[in-house]
């Protein structure tokens, strides 16, 4: 049954990763109406400044280091979505694992706790739909080597922390995030644009589940009220599977411009998730892929609409 949302209205809530494609639209819309911090390692100053004009109070920390002295422990809610692929196993396992604990145990006295994890943390499974319970594997070693080994760590030690300090959790496994501030297939459209070939799998269609930026921002109260201890896991993507064939091809009909594609086992295989449980807990998403990618080129690169 769909949980009733969480309010998120004169909320104290921590967003990690604010400077991401993914994170940034989430704390620019709370902070409309919340006292929104955003935690980040913040090394360029261009990007501290920009997130505090968007009015959200700003926080140097580097998740590997674990010093959480100026993070408030009177949070109402923490939003998780910081990840480092440095590629270097110890540090990403330090930030990416360890400081997820650390930080739970700052912040154990939240509401909740969502941990953004991936749905690259499933077992290679070529064209099947992946449910929350199939295995866990190495999956994205082919252009991320320490990315799904930390992300797996990194649930582990969520859920363990959930039952530790009795933090109600949500650990969602996202898959694709576009939007007006881009993603994944407005990379394969500048490929395009460039004339560059674009890897997919040899046994294709490469087949995803885009979620649009309104979509992962309006489902944010109904993960938080699932969260629970132990933690609730559940899939985080477009109830409409597609394929990067299918979005690149949509796209050369917007633009003119026409996709290559490069089959290769040299590069990720389909991660397509089953949406059932995010149905009957969440609710299905909103956006449809085209509408969603066509507003992204519109927004991005409108010199290149036909």
């Amino acid at each position: 049954m769909t949980a009733l949302p969480v309010k998120l209205e004169g909320r104290r809530i921590l967003v990690t990763g604010p400077t991401s494609q993914v994170a940034r639209p989430v704390a620019a819309h709370l902070a409309r109406s919340n006292e929104v911090f955003g935690l980040a390692r913040f090394r360029k100053s261009a990007d501290r400044e920009s997130i505090d004009a968007l009015g959200v109070t700003t926080l140097a920390v580097d998740l590997a280091e674990g010093d959480f002295g100026d993070v408030p422990t009177d949070l109402d809610y923490v939003l998780h979505f910081a990840v480092v692929k440095s590629g270097d196993f110890d540090y990403d396992m330090r930030a990416n694992a360890e400081g997820v604990g650390l930080l739970m145990a700052h912040c154990k006295n939240a509401k909740a706790f969502l941990h953004c994890s991936t749905a690259g943390v499933y077992e290679d499974s070529g064209q099947k739909a992946l449910s929350e319970s199939d295995p866990l594997g190495d999956n994205h070693r082919v252009m991320m080597p320490t990315y799904s080994l930390c992300k797996i760590a990194a649930e582990a030690v969520a859920r363990t922390s959930a039952r530790l300090w009795n933090l109600p959790t949500t650990i969602a496994r996202f898959s694709v995030p576009y939007g007006d501030n881009g993603g994944w297939p407005w990379f394969h459209l500048m490929m395009m644009n460039a004339g560059t070939p674009i890897p997919v799998y040899t046994d294709g269609p490469s087949r995803y589940n885009p979620i649009h930026e309104d979509d992962y921002i309006s489902m944010i109260p109904g993960m938080l009220a699932n969260a629970s201890v132990p933690a609730t896991t559940i899939n985080w993507g477009g109830s409409q599977p597609t394929s990067i064939e299918e979005w690149c091809t949509y796209m050369g009909q917007l633009t003119g411009l026409e996709p290559h594609f490069a089959p290769t086992d040299n590069t990720l295989r389909s991660v397509m998730l089953d949406p059932t449980r995010m149905h009957e807990l969440v609710g299905p998403t909103r956006v449809d892929w085209k509408d969603g990618i066509r507003r992204m080129v519109e927004a991005r690169n409108p010199e290149l609409m036909k």
